[in-house]
C-alpha cells in the first residue's frame, strides 16, 4: 500500500523538524517546506494527498496558498494549523478552503487523527467529476464548485460546496444537524455547529432567486431542503 503524501508547510524549524519525523515514522510521505512561495512548486512536484498549511510564513501567507491550491485541487484536504485563536480568522480558513483547524500547540496524535478523518471524509463525499445536480432553476456541478441559473455563475466554497451536495443528495426530505456536521467538519462540536448554522443562511442567500426552494431548520433534529 503506498504511502499518503503530505505537505507541510511551517516556517518554525524546530517544530517543522518534530512534525515531519514524527509522521514518517508513521510511514507517512511528509515533504517539507518552510517558505509559502515556494510551496506551490512543491505542491505540483510531490502531488500530495493532503496538506498542512501553518496561516504566519514568509513571503505569503496561509490562506493565499490555499487558495492557489484550490485552483488546481478542488477536492484537496486542506489543514491549518495556527496559533491564531479568533473566531474571523478560523472563519476566514473556512472561507478560502480550509478543512480543518488544529491550534498550536497540539499533539502528533490529534494531527494523525484530523489527517486520517479527512482522507476518509473526502473519499466518501466527493463526488464523481461528472455529478451535475438540478434543483429548481439551479445546476449545481460540485467537482467545479459552480451553481449556475438563468446565465448567472456563482463560484463556492469548498463547504459551501459540500453542504450544497448533501442537501441535493437530501432533496425533500429531512437529514440529521449530526450527520451534517460530521460529514462536512468531522465532528459535531459546539463551534461547528455555529459554523453550520452560517453556512445554511448563506446557502439560502444564494438559493433566493428560486422562491420554490426553501430550506428549513427542523428544531432538534436538522434540516428539511423542499423544492416544490
Amino acid at each position: 500500500m503506498s504511502k499518503v503524501k503530505v505537505l507541510y508547510v511551517e516556517d518554525e524549524p524546530f517544530l517543522g523538524r518534530i512534525v515531519k519525523e514524527s509522521l514518517e515514522v508513521r510511514q507517512f510521505d511528509v515533504h517539507m517546506v518552510a517558505d509559502g512561495n515556494l510551496a506551490m512548486d512543491a505542491f505540483t512536484t510531490h502531488r500530495p494527498d493532503i496538506c498542512v498549511l501553518d496561516i504566519r510564513l514568509p513571503s505569503t501567507d496561509g490562506y493565499r496558498l490555499a487558495q492557489s491550491i484550490r485552483q488546481q485541487s478542488p477536492s484537496l484536504p486542506i489543514i491549518f494549523v495556527t496559533a491564531k485563536t479568533q473566531t474571523e480568522d478560523l472563519l476566514k480558513g473556512f472561507e478560502v478552503g480550509g478543512n480543518d483547524y488544529l491550534r498550536k500547540p497540539f499533539s502528533m496524535e490529534e494531527l494523525i487523527v484530523r489527517i486520517n478523518n479527512l482522507l476518509a471524509l473526502t473519499k466518501k463525499t466527493t463526488p464523481h467529476v461528472t455529478d451535475t445536480f438540478t434543483l429548481g432553476l439551479f445546476a449545481f456541478e460540485p467537482q467545479r464548485y459552480e451553481l449556475r441559473w438563468q446565465g448567472h455563475t456563482r463560484k463556492l466554497s469548498h463547504r459551501e460546496a459540500m453542504l450544497l451536495t448533501i442537501f441535493c443528495e437530501n432533496k425533500n426530505s429531512t437529514i440529521g444537524r449530526k450527520e451534517i456536521l460530521m460529514r462536512v467538519w468531522g465532528d459535531d462540536s459546539f463551534f461547528n455547529s455555529r459554523n453550520l448554522d452560517v453556512y445554511v443562511t448563506k446557502l439560502r442567500d444564494y438559493l433566493k432567486p428560486d422562491p420554490a426552494i426553501e430550506i428549513m431548520t427542523i428544531k432538534g433534529v436538522g434540516y428539511h431542503i423542499s423544492v416544490r
